[in-house]
């Protein structure tokens, strides 16, 4: 199979480095010749434009800069070819850090000893041990799997939810719609790392919320939010923050990105913003990945993590 080339197509940042790295093994280009440019063998893609995609005859590969891939099936023109998700240990380690970081802080209670630090306040509270918090994952893939690992490794209960029947050490697991409750009342800090798709969107709402353990060793509920801005309805976890049904929450990432300035969520004294930054791809890990998986593809070999169209991710 012969060479094709890598159309480069990315919105919302800079492309040069991802550029330069895609260079070194292949021709790379930013605009195709045309729409029917049979030259583009490959798309590496983050929001592309609607319809790029559709009329290129020769396109074999699509491969997504970030872990999810929403953003390509937010096109309603994408051709069927294999869509391959970004899988890297680097990007792991990257939300992993943050996931453990975040839920030291709200276990180790950061809001209480910055607010005390504010006013001057020497006051030492209770000091709790892990075993006394239950984390809930929502989203058991590689990015769930691996904040599992180093979550159980400090000491914290773990719980699990999935769309599909899952299994992990050290982990008590939950499934689908008849798990999720359970799931949610066993559950003091939840964790959300699922994949944005037509079944999942919004659906960190009031609703959903509300099932969480209140009364527990935190004092209240606790949500962390790094998987996708439009899981989660920003004015419910307002109202719930609000009403008592969650003590503090950690959010990554929002319904509108970015944050709007005007977002009562930026000053909300109950959250910690940041802005979608728990794991940014980074080109010097993610693109020899790409273009290992471009080389054997073009020997015969099977791409991997090729994501399931029906499942959305």
């Amino acid at each position: 199979m012969d060479k094709g080339r890598v159309l480069l197509a990315v919105t919302g940042f800079h492309p040069q480095r991802w550029h330069e790295l895609l260079s070194t093994e292949r021709e790379v280009v930013t605009e195709p010749d045309g729409p029917a440019d049979p030259s583009i063998a490959y798309a590496v893609v983050w929001k592309q434009r609607p319809n790029l995609l559709s009329r290129l005859p020769n396109l074999k590969v699509i491969f997504s800069i970030g872990a999810g891939v929403d953003h390509i099936f937010a096109d309603q023109t994408i051709p069927d070819v294999p869509i391959v998700r970004v899988v890297a240990d680097n990007l792991s380690r990257h939300m992993t850090e943050y996931i453990v970081w975040r839920v030291l802080d709200h276990h180790r209670q950061g809001l209480l000893f910055r607010g005390q630090q504010a006013k001057k306040v020497w006051r030492e509270p209770t000091q709790r041990t892990a075993e006394d918090v239950s984390v809930g994952i929502m989203g058991l893939g590689n990015l769930g799997r691996a904040a599992a690992s180093a979550l159980h490794a400090l000491g914290f209960r773990l719980n699990g939810w999935s769309r599909r029947e899952q299994k992990m050490e050290g982990v008590t697991t939950f499934h689908g719609e008849a798990g999720l409750i359970p799931f949610l009342n066993a559950t003091d800090i939840l964790v959300v790392l699922l994949p944005l798709t037509p079944a999942t969107r919004g659906i960190v709402n009031h609703s959903l919320l509300k099932h969480l353990r209140k009364r527990n060793a935190l004092g209240g509920s606790v949500l962390i939010n790094a998987g996708r801005g439009r899981l989660q309805k920003d004015a419910d976890i307002l109202r719930a923050l609000d009403d008592g049904t969650l003590k503090e929450a950690s959010l990554d990432v929002f319904e509108v990105e970015p944050l709007p300035k005007t977002s009562p969520l930026w000053g909300h004294p109950k959250v910690f913003v940041t802005p979608h930054a728990a794991a940014t791809s980074d080109p010097n890990h993610l693109v020899p990945i790409m273009l290992r998986q471009m080389n054997a593809f073009e020997r015969g070999e099977k791409l991997e993590n090729v994501v399931d169209r029906e499942a959305g991710y």
